[in-house]
């Protein structure tokens, strides 16, 4: 009873879990080999494109509340990163979408904000999928997100879990998975170490 509960929550685990198995397995390829995917899609990363630019008037000195007017200004409410405003006050805000990156740009002297957005680039896309992460963005959405991730790290703990408990059922199995497992164990503890 135990062992055909453990197999069916290995198989569906799998089944559900498949999507994020393929997002993480293409987005680590692509961090691997980012500079052949950039020279297969012409080298570099992804240009920005204008979107628009506008007379823009801002009040706020503090570059969080700042970002924020700026973006409920424009109905970009989201994600976002903000850098320090550089020696002129002009304030860059990367509006975290992971399909459509935006770049805004405010700059006091000229009294204008642009929005610019990436163009799409599927290494890109999947670079970004692969480091959205963490709850300090006060959205929703991309705490749902990161909740998703955290029931994904905990599923793939009771996959692997499972799957060993599957490997040890099966006694004809045990020596070649004790060595298989050990092999594993050795190339992973050899790269940790010669690097």
């Amino acid at each position: 009873m135990i062992s055909k509960l453990i197999r069916r929550t290995h198989m569906y685990l799998a089944l559900f879990l498949s999507p994020w198995v393929l997002m993480y397995t293409l987005s680590t390829m692509a961090m691997n080999h980012r500079e052949f995917l950039r020279d297969l899609a012409g080298g570099g990363p992804p240009a920005f494109v204008t979107e628009r630019e506008m007379p823009y008037q801002l009040s706020e000195t503090d570059p969080k509340a700042a970002a924020e007017r700026i973006l409920g200004d424009l109905g970009m409410h989201g994600a976002y990163s903000a850098g320090k405003p550089q020696a002129d006050g002009t304030l860059v805000i990367q509006r975290l979408d992971p399909v459509a990156l935006r770049r805004i740009t405010w700059q006091p002297a000229a009294r204008t904000v642009k929005v610019e957005r990436q163009q799409f680039q599927t290494s890109a896309f999947l670079e970004r999928m692969h480091r959205r992460r963490g709850y300090q963005h006060d959205v929703a959405l991309e705490d749902g997100w990161a909740f998703s991730v955290d029931l994904f790290i905990a599923a793939m703990i009771l996959w692997g879990a499972s799957g060993l408990w599957m490997w040890w059922e099966m006694r004809v199995t045990r020596r070649t998975g004790a060595l298989v497992a050990l092999g594993g164990l050795g190339l992973f503890v050899f790269f940790l170490f010669a690097m």
